[in-house]
């Protein structure tokens, strides 16, 4: 298990095996999933709302020009 300390000002550092984990870089936001005692973190993305996102194989330039007018 990898651990990290919290600070007084409620803040911690993300162990570097945890953000290569999840490729994390500076600027990069981080979603929290609360269930129970336990708290999933994973990368957060933009698109993490877009019901379509699972269907990457489909995402080329070419299906953009091939579906911009729909």
């Amino acid at each position: 298990m990898i651990t990290s300390k919290l600070t007084s000002k409620a803040q911690t550092t993300i162990p570097q095996a945890v953000r290569a984990a999840l490729h994390l870089r500076e600027g990069d936001e981080i979603a929290y999933a609360i269930d129970g005692d336990r708290v999933l973190l994973t990368r957060a993305t933009k698109d993490r709302e877009d019901p379509f996102v699972t269907f990457s194989e489909w995402n080329s330039e070419a299906d953009r020009r091939a579906y911009a007018g729909l």
